[in-house]
């Protein structure tokens, strides 16, 4: 209803990626930054002290990179790289979601970086729209975690768990029947990933376009924000930094003072207000790439600026665009180019 985010179906491609960047094509000495990173692309990590995460030589845009290069599109290139410089979350799939966990981390620390990763597979999720799917009930869910959890281990990650997962509780787009089992779950995969050494779990709050703090803070209690490091906003959405910002610190001073992070990855020119205002959110056309990844942010509250959704990664079939969370070149080209005109 409000957000399509669409974990993709790339965990065969993931693994692979992963793999070859630890057989060689990652960092070449873990250093802060400079590193030759993937064949040809020069793909290289960020300052680590201003974005600790780690930027995927492998990613879809890194290769688009590479295929604008080949084929002599300079210009295209060079605005490809925006988006593939900067690290990015890696959603993981329910395929092999161990196997994914750690060859994400493994090729972090090789590179001297903090995996990002993202949670999606609640049972029941996304009411059905494009990102409909997840675990097939609380059992499989729960096993899903604990593979998470494995893969992951004692090497630094970031998590944003579950997006929407609250949210579609509070505007009762999820069934009522569904809601105290998703607590459980959510609760327990918060227990569970912030019992690891290195890992920070942020729990997905909604953005300020839904903007009702006073309806989510009890239920975000009831799904463990108060063992979570904090909270998402801003997941797959446009609201730009300044709104969100204000509704995070909002919903902050319900929930214990707790920090969050702001997922900046679209929002440069903010939200959209044309078309169906029930599907504003789906591939909207003349948005742009928002603040960089950093943890040198505008308010003490904001632990980071972070890319949950891949910029040019598809909201799901709309406005002619390809199934949620595929890659799509001309999406991601308008953003990148629209980013030059903010």
């Amino acid at each position: 209803m409000y957000v399509s985010r669409g974990a993709g179906t790339r965990a065969a491609a993931a693994v692979l990626g992963a793999a070859l960047l630890l057989a060689g094509c990652s960092s070449g000495d873990g250093g802060d930054g400079g590193e030759q990173q993937d064949d040809g692309t020069g793909i290289a990590q960020q300052p680590k002290e201003t974005d600790p995460f780690w930027v995927n030589p492998d990613s879809n845009a890194a290769r688009q990179v590479k295929e604008y290069e080949k084929a002599g599109k300079t210009a295209e290139a060079q605005q490809i790289r925006k988006l593939a410089e900067q690290p990015t979350a890696e959603w993981i799939s329910p395929e092999n979601p161990e196997e994914q966990a750690r060859g994400f981390t493994e090729a972090a620390v090789k590179a001297n970086r903090d995996a990002l990763l993202v949670v999606y597979n609640i049972p029941h999720r996304d009411c059905g729209q494009f990102s409909s799917g997840g675990a097939a009930d609380g059992d499989a869910y729960r096993t899903f975690v604990d593979r998470v959890a494995a893969g992951i281990g004692d090497r630094p990650a970031t998590v944003i768990l579950e997006p929407d997962a609250v949210l579609h509780m509070v505007d009762n787009c999820t069934p009522q029947q569904f809601h105290e089992e998703r607590y459980n779950l959510l609760k327990g995969a918060v227990e569970k990933l912030t019992s690891l050494k290195s890992t920070r779990v942020y729990l997905d709050a909604g953005n300020a376009g839904w903007g009702k703090p006073d309806e989510i803070f009890g239920p975000l209690k009831r799904a463990g924000i108060d063992q979570a490091d904090g909270f998402a906003v801003n997941v797959s959405n446009y609201y730009d930094t300044a709104q969100s910002i204000t509704y995070g610190k909002e919903l902050s001073s319900k929930v214990g003072g707790k920090p969050f992070v702001i997922d900046t990855s679209r929002n440069g020119n903010g939200p959209y207000d044309g078309g169906d205002p029930n599907k504003r959110w789906c591939n909207p056309p003349g948005r742009a790439l928002g603040e960089n990844p950093t943890t040198e942010t505008a308010d003490p509250l904001v632990d980071a600026y972070i890319w949950v959704k891949r910029p040019g990664e598809s909201d799901g079939e709309c406005k002619g665009g390809p199934k949620a969370g595929q890659w799509w070149p001309a999406h991601a080209l308008e953003l990148a180019q629209a980013s030059d005109r903010k």
